[in-house]
């Protein structure tokens, strides 16, 4: 009897011993840290008004730096920055040794964050360290410094890559104030801002040979004529915008994404700040990664494809624009039909043709349908926390259908500049996943 009291007191003491050293799990599942961390990012490109293009480049640069870490957790998961453009052989773990990847790829992730001129990072630095602190109480000190060493020597390659992306050398360029040129682009009202990222087709690119590879065809030639196609266009969008259905006003709102919209009450004005076209859909690559249960290696993944699904579009999309330098519909609508019209949305900062939501939403959604299939049918609640609105869509392809239309029903694009960028963003779509792969 002694002897069987001392073993159980040795063993309760083990168990206890055990205890004091036992590591605790993470707070939150590690696929839900990487939704999280990308959640975080949007939040900080909304505060700080980044254009649509230039929040593409922060969600692409982030977003591989990701699953770059992070693909180590799946045997045989290939690099896709050795696909891409411009990117040197990116670092491997030790054989052998103990990493936690999704550690990694959040280390990566923030550095890279941090690195890439986004203004409001100070906002950040308590999430990241709640994140870094719970992986503390979860690995032996060793396991936590190699995989935050490995997530630092991959922001390293990643990095190195975006200081010679063509971004520096971009900024601070002579403004873009269009031209009184019948048929060309100039500011619109109400706020007549000069032309938004007019050289951003001077951007590396990924994967596209250059930022013309995708040119669409010409634009209708502009023309006073009424039996013109022009003119047959621009009145389509006057009478729409004057008969909108309750349904076609929800729609444009749903997919408006203006990043910044100056709203006018008498003398007063303010900005109300909103997610942009590319924030919405990384947005729905979250949830359809959560909705099909994807582990973080695929999660990282659709986030990466994403990013540079609308990285590439926006390249292509805005060498249109500043070819063409095409005619708004409201600076046509108050020079020829109705000089007192406005359109339903506040008109964006930058010329007609081509469109960006048409051109991005069909290359994201060409490139979701890929990972997730064509007929995934998803509730998209990624503007909810913003704007109070929440759809369904029984695919990623019917989404994009209807955020091209939108901007129809918003007045701030042709008909015929919506079918042609949506055509052309699809294939660009098309190209990156034969290129990529799924």
């Amino acid at each position: 009897m002694r002897r069987f009291k001392q073993i159980s007191i040795l063993a309760i003491l083990s168990l206890a011993l055990a205890g004091c050293t036992q590591k605790k799990a993470p707070q939150l599942p590690e696929t839900e840290i990487l939704h999280q961390n990308q959640d975080k990012l949007t939040q900080v490109i909304i505060y700080d008004v980044f254009t649509p293009p230039v929040a593409s480049r922060l969600y692409v640069y982030t977003s591989l730096a990701s699953y770059e870490a992070v693909r180590f957790k799946k045997d045989g998961a290939p690099s896709i920055t050795a696909k891409l453009r411009g990117f040197a052989t990116m670092p491997e773990p030790e054989k052998g040794k103990d990493y936690n990847f999704t550690l990694a790829a959040t280390k990566a992730f923030f550095n890279v964050v941090r690195n890439v001129r986004v203004f409001s990072v100070d906002s950040l630095t308590a999430y990241e360290e709640s994140v870094y602190n719970s992986f503390k109480e979860m690995l032996d000190e060793a396991t936590y410094k190699r995989s935050v060493d490995f997530g630092d020597s991959v922001a390293t390659v990643i990095l190195k890559r975006a200081a010679m992306d063509g971004y520096g050398p971009s900024r601070g360029k002579a403004k873009y104030l269009g031209s009184n040129e019948p048929g060309k682009w100039k500011p619109t009202p109400p706020d007549y801002l000069d032309g938004v990222e007019w050289c951003w087709n001077t951007m590396k690119t990924m994967l596209m040979d250059s930022a013309s590879m995708f040119k669409p065809e010409l634009p209708p030639a502009f023309s006073k004529d009424t039996s013109s196609v022009y003119y047959k266009g621009l009145k389509e969008v006057y009478t729409i915008n004057k008969n909108l259905t309750q349904e076609q006003k929800d729609i444009a709102k749903y997919w408006d994404d203006n990043p910044l919209v100056i709203e006018h009450s008498g003398h007063m004005m303010f900005g109300n700040k909103k997610i942009t076209p590319g924030g919405h859909w990384m947005g729905i690559a979250a949830i359809a990664s959560k909705t099909s249960n994807a582990d973080e290696v695929k999660t990282a993944q659709a986030y990466a494809y994403t990013s540079i699904a609308l990285y590439e579009s926006f390249i292509s999309c805005w060498d249109e624009k500043y070819r063409s330098s095409y005619i708004r519909p409201v600076t046509a609508i108050n020079e020829m039909i109705d000089p007192q019209w406005l359109p339903f949305l506040q008109t964006p900062p930058f010329p007609e043709y081509t469109s960006g939501h048409s051109s991005i939403t069909a290359t994201a959604s060409t490139v979701l349908a890929a990972l997730f299939g064509t007929d995934f049918a998803f509730h998209d609640d990624s503007d909810l926390q913003y704007i109070g609105m929440e759809r369904d869509f029984n695919s990623f392809e019917e989404a994009a259908a209807e955020a091209s239309i939108s901007r129809v029903y918003g007045g701030i694009h042709y008909r015929f500049t919506a079918d042609v960028s949506a055509a052309r963003g699809k294939k660009l779509g098309e190209f990156i996943i034969e290129k990529l792969g799924k």
